[in-house]
């Protein structure tokens, strides 16, 4: 079927002579933010000084991936529909798209449309941002496509595959400027940013040991799935859900590992799904962490920060924070923070410039080294490996 071609004004045509029925949707997307652009250029020619009354001030965001943990986040950024439209997706699965597609219907929001193709999305759509939810090995590339197309990023954890990607991922963000935000629930979240800074400032006195653990039954959860294969996963468990653990253990105790060792166990997997850790911090402290990923079908963490003054509680989604205090009464009491709706508001509260990027990409390029020691280490029996 041929759609011929169409001309706003002269000032932009499209030929469409070769385009086929699969491709409508696409371009009526198209043509109408060509209509947009003409309308606002005409405006601007007769009224230069003056904004635009039909401009909207929401974040333009292009979902790419949109699979289970992405669909978690798309539930969260429809409740802030003041501040931001998903303008498209990026999903090669039909099934998925249409499963995403199903939670825009069910709030009364017309799906976005999906365009499968990267390239041809920066190339064809109007939008400011990316939130890139897609398998682990595809991170790194997808994420200089889109800084280089001059968008700003919410990258899901882990950042990248390795330490040798997390460098180049930090020299394009500098040569581009461009706003990169790591989606590490901790460091985004309130909780664990109170807890950090009450830590740095020595409200509880001095750090003495602190300890994690996160369980989860994502062996058998994940099995058949892309998480399970290393050439995709970059890791097990501990580079998966465990990443969350060590980034934001690593935040609460405000400085690197001068040295770990680790036991790690696949369980019969191609990736490891069970670990333990323990480490010495730069300045001495000693870290224990813990993940089980063989358990019953359910999830849940727990860290705790031992200090000469008193002791907190958090998990490694910053999902609460307790303190119990030496002087205070023999509990502990809820500490009051700000409410989040979630990473999506926090990074966009970065990229407005009113808080300072908790989880920038050195923020993966820290775990990245974090976890080759903790491997390193366990493939030598737990022989302590030193950090650089």
């Amino acid at each position: 079927m041929s759609f011929g071609s169409y001309s706003l004004d002269g000032a932009y045509t499209i030929d469409l002579s070769n385009l086929t029925t699969r491709s409508s949707s696409a371009i009526c997307h198209l043509v109408t933010r060509l209509a947009a652009i003409t309308a606002a250029e005409s405006y601007l020619s007769l009224h230069p000084r003056k904004a635009l009354p039909f401009m909207s001030t929401k974040t333009r965001l292009a979902m790419i991936g949109v699979g289970g943990m992405a669909r978690h986040h798309i539930r969260q950024i429809l409740l802030q529909s003041d501040t931001t439209e998903i303008a498209v997706v990026c999903e090669p699965s039909e099934e998925q798209y249409a499963l995403s597609a199903a939670i825009f219907e069910a709030e009364g929001v017309t799906p976005p449309y999906n365009e499968p193709d990267l390239a041809r999305l920066l190339d064809t759509y109007s939008v400011d941002a990316a939130f890139i939810v897609t398998p682990h090995v595809l991170h790194h590339d997808q994420t200089v496509a889109c800084m280089e197309a001059g968008l700003d990023v919410l990258l899901e954890k882990p950042m990248v595959m390795n330490a040798v990607e997390a460098k180049h991922l930090i020299a394009i963000q500098q040569q581009t400027g461009r706003t990169l935000v790591v989606a590490f629930q901790g460091s985004l979240s309130p909780n664990v940013r109170t807890a950090s800074a009450m830590l740095q400032a020595g409200k509880l006195g001095r750090l003495l040991s602190i300890s994690a653990t996160v369980w989860q039954g994502w062996g058998p959860n994940t099995a058949g799935t892309w998480r399970q294969v290393p050439a995709m996963a970059g890791g097990g468990f501990l580079f998966d859900t465990g990443a969350h653990m060590l980034n934001t253990v690593v935040d609460l105790a405000g400085e690197d590992f001068a040295e770990v060792a680790a036991w790690l166990d696949n369980n019969g997997r191609d990736v490891e799904t069970m670990g333990v850790v323990m480490g010495r911090l730069q300045s001495g402290p000693w870290v224990t962490m813990h993940g089980c990923g063989e358990t019953i079908n359910t999830w849940g963490s727990e860290i705790q920060v031992f200090c000469t003054g008193g002791i907190l509680r958090t998990g490694i989604w910053g999902e609460r924070l307790q303190m119990q205090r030496k002087a205070g009464p023999p509990r502990f009491n809820k500490v009051k923070v700000p409410e989040s709706l979630g990473v999506w508001q926090q990074f966009l509260a970065v990229r407005n410039g009113e808080i300072p990027n908790p989880s920038p990409p050195e923020v993966g390029l820290r775990m990245a080294r974090l976890y080759d020691a903790i491997k390193a280490s366990a493939a030598q029996d737990g022989q302590p490996v030193q950090l650089q």
